[in-house]
């Protein structure tokens, strides 16, 4: 998806960093287009999943000590305790200046990764992972690969369930890029307010190649090609099959908001399927999972990032907000 320009400058890149990760990948507006925000030289946004988040942290910080705020001080073990311990398990670097572009970079560790891939327990990076992304590495972990697999169709299936009878597809693929934006107060602040439109409507074919090989999985949705819209069947035992296959903790999620002292889930799914309200209980679980992780790492955010660092790329946030450009919805 990203051009040879990029997997150059991304092969480049890398280099500064210790080599030992198990998927590296990179998203945003420095690698895909977004509509209204041609910059060129936007900032380059990176995950690196690893494997033992101290190791890898004592061996960036010999050789890019620079790119971590005061919190370094307390030494690798201290930072990859921060990173495990709060908000949703991850530690960015950002305002990074490497080959001569700026770069953010997150780090987290695999098994927590892969966790929030099949349970959504955060909803965080398996969120930015929604959206098509540029994989720069990924070595031969199965876990990962399936989890990853896994996310692309929990995302498709809480789209559905959320969707009506029928839909186009720039309409799918706008209600999975919403997902992990569905709740993050900095969507009130600090980010533009077309930013799903702007993803979505200079990337429709990079969603229709992402997804491509898991829509033919859902045995009731299908493709009208004379109307050019999606016609999915919407019946309770549909509904319920859908809901039953959603990542454990939005299943917990949506259950409580409708039983909290129950213990059977599948029973509570069951009577949820029966309902017309079942899109606004999915809708609800989703943005409370989203709500309370990026808040958590937003704070989080402050300490690893240092006071200066924060207050600039807040600031780069808002006039990027203030520039965005309009709505085609």
């Amino acid at each position: 998806m990203a051009g040879s320009i990029n997997r150059f400058l991304f092969t480049r890149i890398m280099k500064h960093f210790p080599s030992d990760t198990a998927f590296v990948f990179a998203y945003g507006s420095g690698v895909f287009q977004q509509m209204g925000n041609s910059n060129p030289d936007n900032m380059i946004d990176f995950v690196f999943a690893v494997d033992h988040s101290k190791d890898w942290h004592a061996k960036n910080l010999e050789r890019n000590p620079q790119h971590y705020s005061g919190l370094k001080i307390f030494g690798p073990r201290a930072i990859a305790a921060y990173q495990e311990r709060l908000g949703a398990g991850a530690y960015y670097n950002t305002l990074v200046k490497c080959e001569k572009r700026l770069v953010k970079y997150g780090i987290i560790q695999t098994d927590c990764l892969i966790k929030d891939l099949n349970d959504w327990d955060q909803l965080y990076i398996s969120g930015r992972l929604h959206k098509p992304v540029h994989v720069v590495k990924r070595d031969s972990n199965k876990d990962l690969f399936e989890a990853l697999q896994n996310n692309l169709k929990s995302a498709l299936r809480t789209a559905l369930l959320l969707l009506p009878e029928r839909f186009t597809s720039e309409q799918l693929f706008h209600t999975i890029a919403g997902l992990s934006y569905h709740g993050d107060f900095r969507m009130t602040f600090g980010e533009n307010k077309n930013k799903v439109d702007n993803i979505v409507g200079a990337n429709l074919e990079h969603f229709q190649e992402y997804y491509k090989p898991y829509l033919g999985e859902f045995t009731h949705l299908h493709w009208n090609s004379d109307k050019s819209w999606y016609e999915q069947g919407t019946s309770p035992a549909i509904v319920f099959n859908h809901l039953k296959r959603l990542p454990s903790h939005l299943q917990r999620v949506i259950v409580t908001k409708v039983d909290k002292k129950t213990r059977d889930v599948e029973e509570v799914l069951g009577r949820i399927s029966e309902e017309r309200n079942h899109a606004e209980l999915v809708n609800e679980g989703v943005k409370g999972i989203v709500t309370k992780s990026s808040r958590s790492q937003s704070i989080k955010a402050i300490f690893a990032a240092g006071i200066v660092k924060t207050i600039k790329y807040s600031g780069q946030k808002i006039l990027k907000m203030q520039s965005g450009g309009p709505s085609k919805r």
